[in-house]
């Protein structure tokens, strides 16, 4: 069933009419309300009209390029914290590095698609959005939060402030920053945040968790020294950076 905390749509956007009501007609199966566009015009003004759940976005658009309408998204403060699902023709490294650091949560390949692991990668989309704080509440008591220098993580409501300013964060990023900030000073191998952030194997050759720790970092300003790389191994979260 749709996502409690958003009960708006699914919005699919792609400009080849039968696999738009592929996804459509299996996902209204799976009991979610679902809206299409065609193109980026239609999608961005649907984006804003339907404050949807979740968009799932083709990158090859006839106007506007997905990549644009994702990146318009993501500079919308009210709809910032949208899940994106990015589904493209093109599955090089490359492409899904550019969709991941323009803000995508996941990444679906029409060449190896499967209606079957498409609708389990928008639930696991949504499972972790699910619990993402939209609200305009100021910052919690520190019992109720992560402190460390100007970074506060507020852990009901799932989002994060530094130097008492709210950074936007999706999600996903959300989510990366919380398994790293509750394990002070203990290294994470990229398998292992695959798995806890991601729900995917360890063993999958991508590069999705150095992506997304390079935007973490930029969205955190100021408080992006507390993210350290353990070279071939993974990440770290130091607590007390000099």
């Amino acid at each position: 069933m749709a996502d409690a905390t958003n009960p708006g749509p699914i919005l699919v956007v792609d400009d080849e009419d039968d696999l738009r009501s592929l996804l459509e007609l299996n996902l209204t199966r799976e009991g979610f309300d679902v809206v299409t566009a065609a193109n980026g015009a239609e999608a961005l003004a649907m984006v804003a009209s339907h404050r949807p759940q979740l968009v799932v976005l083709d990158l090859m658009l006839p106007d506007v390029p997905g990549t644009e309408v994702c990146r318009r998204i993501r500079a919308n403060p009210d709809l910032a914290t949208t899940p994106i699902i990015m589904l493209t023709a093109r599955g090089e490294e490359i492409d899904r590095v550019v969709g991941f650091e323009l803000g995508a949560d996941d990444y679906v390949v029409k060449s190896s698609f499967s209606v079957r692991e498409f609708l389990l990668r928008v639930r696991a989309v949504l499972r972790r959005a699910q619990v993402a704080g939209r609200g305009a509440a100021p910052p919690p008591p520190v019992g109720d939060a992560l402190v460390h220098g100007v970074l506060r993580i507020d852990l009901g409501g799932h989002r994060a402030f530094v130097s008492g300013g709210e950074v936007p964060l999706t999600a996903t990023e959300f989510k990366l920053l919380h398994a790293l900030a509750s394990r002070p000073g203990r290294v994470l191998s990229r398998g292992q945040l695959l798995q806890d952030v991601w729900d995917m194997p360890p063993d999958i050759n991508t590069r999705t968790v150095d992506t997304h720790v390079k935007r973490l970092r930029e969205k955190l300003g100021e408080a992006s020294v507390h993210l350290e790389t353990v070279r071939g191994v993974g990440y770290r979260f130091n607590a007390s950076p000099r």
